[in-house]
């Protein structure tokens, strides 16, 4: 779908109605990666429409691995897997833009006998690759990077061993990088994390036949297992949908629904933070499917107060910070964000993204390193608004702009392609004016 460069968007009076989001993101990819390398056949409905997704379905198509799309109108796609060893890729793997690709796919062609390199646009070329780095080479995959640890990633794979690794940083990615390298490795690999992260990586991993241990913020995985088909529905995307929810919550009066949303309990704090803010939520069809709760929810737009993000929060928000931070001025009290120094290595410094945009936008904000203070009761005005080509910021900030006073012009909107192209026509099905 073609998203153009720049979009205006206009002041709302009311966002109303009911929508059904496209498949989550961090699910399609893990269930595509695991298509890959099971035996039999995955029929994935709904699968993501962002590029980032279509990413990882081009860079298995060079590792060997068959695939069809069945269905555009229900996003179906067909993975013919070819077990645990894959094919030699004839050319580098493009990665784009999409960090989840790299980070995750470097987990399973570090257990393949042959070397892969893997690159990507010059934002995800700026990415430190370190963490995955480190654990890999100690399993024994032999890996060169540029500067140090910058893409692109050259990585020679085979005769890997299980290692017990705790993760400097929380991050749900690198965790099931090393989880699918553990599929590989000899031995059982226990990852351990800081903080509890988004746990996609190992309820994929069950659904396609896998045994995991668990005990406290550690997971274990034994090598040698194999992996079976499924047939999935994935739910629709939890990050897209917050950009609705706070929509919504900037319009007290407002009612908004999305259905068949993932409801992951190491995903949904942004519920409990809305709740806090004051935003009425009501969640019903709760439903499980291959490990992922599902279910309907309801948003009703309130006053909204105040919050405070730290610690465990800000990991488990990590994808949603953005928007909360964009809406931070129209709160009462304002929003106060910090341990998200992972933001400044993102897409774009979100970090100094945020703080930039909200100032053009006449909002006062203070920058910290690891972290933004916005004070609450600020009126925005319409400003011409620089996405530095990140789809989260993009996205953001047309939430903000509903709230402005006058248009706002949307720099680098077409960015939205890499996670949801059909966005800015998803939100004019939603505002009222």
């Amino acid at each position: 779908m073609h998203v153009p460069s720049s979009v205006v968007v206009r002041p709302a009076r009311q966002v109303a109605g009911s929508v059904r989001l496209p498949g989550d993101k961090s699910i399609s990819h893990r269930y595509a990666m695991l298509g890959a390398i099971a035996e039999g056949n995955s029929r994935l409905e709904n699968y993501s429409t962002g590029a980032d997704c279509a990413t990882t379905l081009g860079c298995l198509r060079a590792l060997g691995v068959a695939w069809q799309r069945v269905d555009d109108a229900s996003n179906t796609i067909e993975i013919a897997g070819k077990g645990p060893a894959l094919s030699e890729p004839a050319a580098p793997l493009d990665c784009g833009n999409s960090g989840s690709t790299m980070r995750m796919l470097s987990g399973i062609v570090a257990g393949q006998g042959f070397t892969s390199e893997l690159f990507g646009d010059e934002s995800l070329s700026r990415r430190p690759m370190a963490r995955i780095m480190k654990p890999l080479s100690e399993m024994g995959a032999e890996i060169k990077a540029t500067d140090g640890d910058r893409p692109p990633l050259r990585i020679r794979g085979g005769n890997l061993h299980a290692i017990d690794y705790r993760l400097p940083v929380a991050s749900a990615q690198v965790k099931s990088c090393l989880l699918f390298a553990g599929l590989f490795a000899k031995g059982a690999t226990c990852v351990d994390e800081p903080l509890r992260t988004r746990d996609h990586g190992e309820v994929a991993l069950r659904a396609f036949g896998a045994q995991l241990g668990r005990h406290g913020n550690a997971t274990q995985i034994i090598g040698g297992q194999k992996l079976h088909g499924i047939e999935a529905r994935i739910p629709g995307d939890l990050s897209s949908a917050a950009f609705f929810f706070c929509a919504a919550a900037l319009f007290p009066g407002s009612q908004l629904v999305i259905d068949t949303l993932l409801m992951n309990p190491t995903r949904a704090r942004l519920l409990d933070v809305l709740i806090g803010l004051g935003v009425r939520i009501s969640i019903t069809q709760l439903d499980e499917q291959h490990g992922e709760l599902v279910g309907t929810v309801r948003v009703e737009g309130q006053r909204l107060g105040h919050a405070e993000i730290a610690g465990a929060d800000t990991a488990a928000l990590i994808d949603e910070i953005p928007v909360l931070a964009a809406i931070a001025p129209c709160t009462e009290q304002g929003i106060r964000i910090r341990d998200a120094k992972e933001l400044r290595v993102k897409e774009s410094d979100r970090i100094r993204a945020i703080v930039m945009n909200l100032r053009s936008m006449g909002a006062e904000v203070e920058e910290h390193e690891d972290g933004l203070s916005i004070p609450g009761s600020q009126k925005l005005h319409g400003a011409e608004i620089d996405s530095l080509g990140d789809h989260r910021i993009a996205m953001a900030f047309s939430i903000a702009a509903l709230r402005a006073e006058g248009e706002t012009l949307i720099q680098g909107a077409d960015a939205a392609v890499i996670s949801f192209p059909s966005f800015f026509k998803t939100l004019d099905t939603l505002v009222q004016r």
